[in-house]
């Protein structure tokens, strides 16, 4: 009876020290934050609720690409893991803030697929990885303040966004907060209604028709047009470009310039203005604009430029040279506007 007590003694103690090394040796601490399409969330935090991570080779791996080993001292502090999702067709904007503008700081942010639960030190792989730390030189036409940023954008799939606030130089302690914008990621309404064009058919060298735009719809979801594949204006400018768009089509012949412009009747209405250029039998619109040949926009300028000048009209430039082209013409009110008449001028000269 004795023997049988010291064997389950024994066995308890076994099974107290397994459940403590899984504890210390399981997942690390994460913090799991949410965003907002088309908005900012802060979150504070302290690096003392983080940990260090020694092994910092994952970061140098070709699979991952995050930050070279020279720079594993600016990682050498603290790590506090957040996790969030960046949602298809969007952008995100990280930035962390430390409270005491003398501590250094380091950030780095990386995309997986939403099933990964690998961190490090143990990533192996990811999508991306973006880091910013302290810089050693000075650039030309750059500045550096205390705060670190870096930004990861999404396409055709959302991703898992794992985040990491670091203390360099050895840092361990330090308030800080955690910003996080994200642009688009806005899920399209089954009631949205459907994109409408009107198609135009050129006539002699300048064409022109007449318009209103609450003939047209709200495109909530702009992520397409920061996409690489489109780059057609910023997400900065999203607000430019937030009110109805009312869509046109036309062709520009091979060998030609065209030269687009809208016209607000009221001159007080702002108004904003894209076109991009596709094969002649491309059908997607946005927001389901995957690529283009090119894509122009003109929106209000947010300041003035020496030597240049803007008034309530707007204007971009197309042209073709061995192929035509279908060009998809978007007339929009900017900051929500959604009425308001205007005219469309289209010109083509032949080269």
């Amino acid at each position: 009876m004795i023997k049988m007590k010291k064997k389950l003694l024994f066995v308890c103690f076994c099974l107290l020290i397994v459940n403590y090394s899984i504890a210390q040796n399981g997942n690390k601490k994460v913090s799991v934050v949410k965003v907002k399409a088309n908005s900012t969330v802060s979150y504070q935090g302290n690096l003392a609720d983080g940990e260090k991570i020694s092994d910092l080779s994952w970061a140098a791996n070709s699979s991952v690409a995050c930050f070279p080993a020279t720079q594993n001292q600016k990682f050498s502090g603290n790590h506090v893991l957040y996790t969030t999702t960046i949602p298809k067709r969007s952008e995100m904007f990280i930035k962390v803030i430390p409270k005491n503008k003398n501590h250094n700081f380091s950030l780095y942010a990386y995309e997986v697929g939403v099933t990964n639960d690998e961190l490090p030190p143990n990533l192996n792989s990811c999508i991306t990885c973006e880091a910013d730390y302290k810089w050693d030189r000075k650039w030309r036409g750059k500045t550096q303040d205390h705060t670190r940023k870096v930004r990861l954008n999404a396409i055709n799939n959302p991703y898992k966004v794992v985040i990491g606030v670091v203390g360099a130089e050895g840092l361990m302690e330090g308030d800080f907060t955690l910003e996080i914008e994200l642009i688009g990621g806005v899920e399209e309404s089954p009631l949205m209604t459907k994109v409408e064009v009107t198609n135009i058919e050129t006539k002699g060298a300048v064409t022109k028709t007449n318009g209103n735009l609450k003939t047209g719809t709200l495109i909530t979801d702009l992520s397409w047009a920061a996409n690489s594949s489109v780059a057609c204006f910023p997400a900065i400018q999203n607000q430019k470009f937030s009110g109805n768009h009312v869509l046109y089509t036309t062709t520009i012949p091979k060998r030609s310039e065209m030269f687009i412009k809208v016209i607000p009747k009221n001159k007080n209405q702002n108004f904003s203005l894209y076109a991009y250029q596709v094969g002649v039998a491309n059908e997607e619109l946005p927001p389901n604009l995957n690529s283009c040949i090119t894509c122009e926009a003109d929106y209000k300028w947010d300041r003035k430029w020496r030597g240049k000048t803007q008034d309530h009209t707007r204007k971009v430039r197309l042209n073709a040279i061995n192929r035509s082209y279908k060009i998809v013409i978007g007339v929009v009110g900017a900051e929500g506007l959604t009425e308001g008449d205007f005219e469309l001028e289209i010109e083509i000269k032949r080269k």
